[in-house]
């Protein structure tokens, strides 16, 4: 099926598009910033360029599901009045923009899939989806983005909203917060630690929304937590554990409250909801307790970066252009002034050696890698021996596809200077890095799609 994805250059996004395409489906990817999201985007898509605050003209395809996960992060900062503005512009005006473009449309929509979020509830026990809603900004932004949504039943679409909790995973979310914090040992419990956190890890909730395509059970709002929810003293100490740090620096609400405006109720309200419905449908839970959830999160260490292109040549010439050391410098932008120095054999093989110069910021680096793996017309890697990262381990993989081949990329890497240099300087690393493979894909799209041989 063909299925438009909304906010798919997020946390959840870049989770659940992979699984979309291991199910076969085609996915076509609504963003403001197509060059960003050419580098963000895990997996080989159709992209659109969209000002959500402005109506959708035309889609050339026949869309057969909607997922739309398009909204500002609520927990990125103050919640001034024109940060609460952008919060529910990006939710609600976006939905009405998007629906609008659907009311023309003749090719029937199968099923609407939304984000909403537990703090539409107004108790903090909650036992199921007809539960009161509450006050305040963000019940209102739920209850006025899940009003919007329902409006698709005008259109006879069945309509799915979940109400998602703390969406835990690695390398995004919640976690990339917290965890510099925990395991610099500077954690504790929030407010009082009693409060309930409802969780998810992203893998589940991923796995609900593609269980919900097909399973026609999947309709009106449903809870999108674990079956087991904790305190968040409980969180505290699990994940502190797992660390083997301590947790002994409580931060109290008003401290939060008052450095922080309104939005750390998102992390002081208690809220314990029930994930019955799922359940009762046939979703088995891949993460339903929190320790298991956090172990994994926590036994995975540095950041990725993955990447796929598609090229119209055939993967032998593809795969043997790239095992070339001296295309290297072609794919390398200019700014970094790259020189391979010595190569050791060429075309490269595993236990090959490459030295080469470059400058990172200005900064001179003699970097050395050498090729751990290369089995032919499938895959190489290299892994950084020498250089400016803690740990470098990249994956080329190459597959047949459509009459060309597929280029997949997948980096590992951890920064020096232990967590707080890690801290400072990855955001800095990130913006590079997709600067690095934006020129490089560029460079194969004009190399690989021109008439010449390769």
């Amino acid at each position: 099926m063909k299925i438009l994805v909304t906010g798919a250059t997020g946390f959840v996004g870049k989770t659940l598009l992979p699984l979309l395409v291991e199910k076969g489906h085609e996915i076509i990817v609504l963003t403001r910033d197509i060059n960003s999201a050419q580098v963000r985007l895990p997996v080989v898509c159709k992209i659109i360029e969209w000002n959500p605050g402005k109506a959708l003209t035309h889609i050339e395809d026949d869309i057969d599901i909607v997922i739309n996960l398009c909204g500002e992060n609520v927990a990125s900062g103050r919640w001034t009045s024109k940060r609460k503005q952008a919060i529910y512009n990006s939710r609600i005006i976006t939905t009405r923009n998007l629906i609008d473009y659907f009311r023309k449309n003749t090719h029937p929509i199968k099923a609407w899939i939304s984000a909403s979020a537990v703090g539409i509830y107004e108790n903090p026990i909650v036992s199921d989806e007809s539960a009161p809603s509450g006050k305040g900004f963000l019940a209102e932004i739920c209850k006025d983005w899940e009003e919007e949504t329902f409006k698709t039943k005008d259109l006879n679409i069945r309509t799915v909203v979940f109400r998602i909790g703390i969406v835990l995973g690695f390398d995004g979310g919640a976690m990339e917060k917290m965890l510099p914090v925990f395991k610099l040992g500077l954690g504790g419990n929030i407010s009082s630690g009693n409060q309930w956190m409802s969780w998810i890890h992203v893998r589940d909730l991923a796995g609900l929304i593609v269980d919900a395509i097909d399973n026609p059970s999947y309709e009106g709002p449903i809870n999108a937590v674990s079956p087991n929810p904790v305190t968040n003293r409980e969180f505290t100490s699990t994940l502190a554990g797992i660390l083997k740090r301590p947790a002994f620096f409580p931060v109290p609400g008003w401290v939060l409250k008052l450095l922080l405006g309104e939005m750390p109720q998102l992390l002081i309200n208690s809220q314990k909801v029930s994930s019955d419905l799922p359940k009762k449908w046939g979703y088995k839970f891949i993460y339903p307790k929190l320790k298991n959830a956090l172990k994994v999160i926590c036994d995975q260490t540095g950041h990725t970066l993955a990447v796929e292109q598609w090229v119209p040549q055939p993967l032998d010439k593809t795969f043997s252009f790239f095992t070339d050391p001296q295309n290297l410098e072609a794919l390398t932008p200019k700014f970094l002034q790259f020189k391979i120095l010595k190569v050791t054999s060429s075309p490269i093989q595993e236990g090959t050696l490459l030295d080469y110069s470059l400058k990172i910021r200005g900064i001179s680096i003699r970097w050395q890698t050498k090729i751990t793996e290369c089995v032919s017309g499938v895959r190489f890697s290299d892994m950084q021996t020498r250089g400016p990262y803690f740990f470098w381990h990249h994956t080329h993989e190459f597959f047949e596809k459509n009459g060309g081949t597929l280029i997949r990329d997948k980096v590992l890497y951890k920064l020096p200077g232990w967590i707080p240099g890690d801290i400072i300087a990855h955001w800095l690393v990130r913006k590079d890095l997709e600067k690095i493979f934006l020129y490089r894909r560029e460079v194969i799209a004009e190399l690989f799609h021109s008439k010449k041989e390769l």
